[in-house]
This record gives structure tokens, sequence and C-alpha cells, in this order.
């Protein structure tokens, strides 16, 4: 048995795995027509017959529109800023409360504070690290406005389930699909299946524009309310004769013709991406199956999976050896891109401490308003079980993983696997 790395032994995997780029001529020529036509940016911040913005922004929004089967798209300068605008747009007040799951990205979740609002953490399922639907409705209050559901690591939360639950008590839903693009649930694209459907177009994402993002609906009157949160509503509502005045206020969220015209070219490649992500999950699960001790990520019953990260459940007590130690062995093997954990963001200083707008404690703390809303540890005991021992991610969308290169990844794990003795 070859000798492990780690003790001295030769790498699996001896070579840099190929970093993931998605562009190539056809974004560079898109860039270069745009310069040549002199026209970077064609947005008044006024009502105006521009205030939706050149040429490029238009056209990105139509293909971006008839590719996900929405009536409406809206591109934006970030998904952050995709989720604060969603947000005004659904009428999310001061004080009210906003269920987010705590296993995503922080943006999630501090999008509703910027509306003085107040993030209620709900816990995840274990079995695909989404906001668990059977946990939602113990989290309602008469204070409960809206949840934001992100579809974790590339695959859809359980929306059926959840647009119940929020029909039913009369909620907002607002989908973030930053991670999914391109996934599948129940035959729908992922973002399409809530209220309002955010994307992120950042840079490590399936496809890119450097920064931007995109909101997708098909309620005209959100669509409406998006553009405006996304471009100096305060300065409009008056001329176009805005009667509903609640979150006009004005942002600058605009996407540049550049970024447009390279979306245009990356939304062209997002299936081939899709399917080429497919692939290569299935591969790499299929070869990791049967190592004791592994809960490998499986995609939801009729949905797909489309792989930013491959979470992997460990039980360490099974192994016999701690989670620090596995990825240092792994690592040693050549795998790349090993994460002890991803994010508890009720666990983050500013919900431990309550600070956010100054040092008072507001929006959770103030004159006639004080939010029972708790963040202390053991609210959301899955997640912070994850955090704390059971969880292992790989950077999936980090990497060009051909088929060489997820066999090579799998003979890593196995080399480790059928060497557990010797590490402990």
């Amino acid at each position: 048995m070859e000798k492990l790395a780690y003790f001295g032994g030769n790498k699996t995997i001896s070579k840099e795995l190929k970093p993931y780029i998605s562009f190539g001529k056809e974004e560079i020529e898109s860039v270069q027509s745009v310069l040549q036509s002199g026209e970077l940016s064609r947005f008044y911040g006024s009502w105006h017959e521009d205030f939706f913005g050149g040429k490029k922004v238009k056209e990105f929004e139509s293909r971006w529109s008839a590719e996900f089967g929405v009536e409406h798209s809206v591109s934006l300068n970030s998904a952050t800023s995709g989720l604060i605008a969603a947000l005004g747009a659904v009428g999310v007040e001061p004080f009210d409360e906003v269920l987010v799951s705590p296993w995503t990205m922080c943006a999630s979740a501090t999008a509703i504070l910027v509306w003085n609002a107040i993030p209620v953490f709900v816990d995840i399922n274990p079995d695909n690290f989404n906001i668990d639907p059977a946990k939602i409705r113990g989290a309602i209050t008469k204070k409960t406005k809206a949840i934001v559901v992100p579809d974790i690591f590339g695959q859809s939360a359980q929306l059926e389930e959840i647009m119940k639950i929020a029909r039913e008590y009369g909620l907002k839903v607002i989908e973030d699909a930053s991670q999914s693009p391109g996934a599948l649930y129940k035959g729908k694209k992922v973002g399409t299946n809530a209220d309002i459907g955010v994307f992120s177009l950042n840079y490590h994402k399936h496809i890119h524009t450097g920064e931007g993002g995109v909101c997708v609906t098909s309620d005209s009157k959100l669509a409406e309310r998006l553009q405006l949160i996304r471009n100096h509503a305060e300065a409009v509502v008056g001329p176009k004769g805005e009667t509903d005045i609640s979150n006009m206020i004005g942002f600058n969220f605009r996407l540049g013709e550049i970024e447009s015209a390279i979306g245009i070219e990356q939304l062209k490649k997002l299936p081939s991406i899709v399917d080429q992500r497919i692939r290569a999950g299935a591969l790499l699960s299929n070869g990791l199956k049967d190592l004791k001790g592994l809960k490998l990520p499986i995609p939801l019953q009729g949905c797909t999976h489309v792989y930013y990260m491959y979470g992997l459940l460990v039980d360490f007590n099974s192994l016999g050896i701690s989670r620090e130690k596995l990825i240092e062995v792994l690592t040693a093997e050549g795998i790349p891109s090993l994460r002890s954990s991803y994010l508890n963001i009720h666990l983050l200083p500013m919900y431990q401490k309550r600070i956010a707008y100054g040092k008072t404690g507001f929006p959770w703390i103030s004159p006639g308003e004080t939010s029972k809303v708790t963040y202390k540890k053991g609210i959301c005991p899955v997640a912070e079980n994850m955090q704390d021992k059971d969880y292992i991610g790989f950077y999936f969308g980090g990497f060009a993983l051909e088929d060489e290169e997820i066999n090579l990844i799998v003979s890593a794990f196995q080399k480790v696997w059928n060497q557990l003795d010797s590490i402990k």
C-alpha cells in the first residue's frame, strides 16, 4: 500500500488543479464593442427615457428573462444589492421580522437589517443544508413579514413546502439563488419559485461579470419597485406619478454596459456549464459512495444539483480521527480548498452584541421597541453542529474539473480511507 503523502509518500494529485475560468474571446470582444461605442452606462437617476439603462442592460435583462422563464429581470451591481432591493420591494418595514437561514453568505441576513428589520434565524435540513421547512412555522410571529430562502451550494431549498406555509400566513418569499443558477426544482429553474429570485454574478459564481446580480419576478408591480429602488427612487416617484412611496429610498445599484455585455455572453454558456457541473458532481459522488462515515450531497427528488460547493457530513467518531487531521491528510494528498466550516451567521459579532447602526442596539432596541429575538448559541443546533464538528466542504466551483481530475480526487480519498488506522 502506497505511503500517505502526510507521512512522506507521493501525492495522489501532484499537479495544481486548473482554476475555473468561465470567460474567453466572446467576452473580450463584447467589452471591446462597448468601449468602441463610447457608452459605458446610460442610466439617468431621474424620470427619463433612460431611467431603465442602456442598450446592453436591456438586452441582458431580456435574455435573462427568456432563459429563466420569467416576466421580468432587473440587473443590479451585486446580489447583495438585489437582496436589499427585493426586501424593500416586498414592503419590509422597520421592526418587521424576516426569517432566514443561518447557513448562507452573510448578505442574505444583512440585507434585512438595511431596512431596519430583524433577522430571525431558522435551522437547516442536514440532508441539503437549506432552511428546514419543518422549522419555519414555529418561527413565525405576528411580526413576521417575509422569508429569505437561500438555495445553498448548488441545489434548491424545498420551495414547494415553504411557499405553502408563506401563502398560509401571507408572507413574501425571496429566493437567494446566488449559488445555484441553472439548477432545477421540480422542472422549474431555481430562483423562479418565489415572489422574487436573486442571482449573483460575482467572480467566483458559475457565470459572472466580475460583480453583478439579477432579480427576477413575474409580478409587474414588484419588478417596477425593484427598478425604482435600484435607481434613486426618491427622485423619480414624483415625476413618475408613483403613489406608494414606502421604501422608495434612493440607491445606486445600477449595472454598467460593460458588465451587461459580458453577462450576455456568459448567459449563453450557462447550460453547458451546468451540465458539466452535474456530470462532475455525479462522478465524484459515485467514487465516494462506499467510504464509511461520509454523507454525500444527494439532490432532492426531481431536482438537480449544480455544485457550487461539494458539502460533506463526516462521522468522525466512526473514523476515529479529528476533522482537522482529516483535512491535513487529504490536503497533503493534493486536494485543495477543503474547508472545515461555512458560516453560522447568528454567531457573528453583530448579532451576538446586537450592534449594527450606532452603539445603542438599533434596530433591536429603539424607543417603544425591544425585540425578543435571540441569537444565543443553541437556536440552530443542526447548523451549529456542522460548524463545530461534522462538516467538510470542497470548493468545487473553483476548479475546471474534468474526469481525470475527479478520478484523482476520488483516489486521494480512497487512499486516505484505506489507511485510517495509520492516521490514528
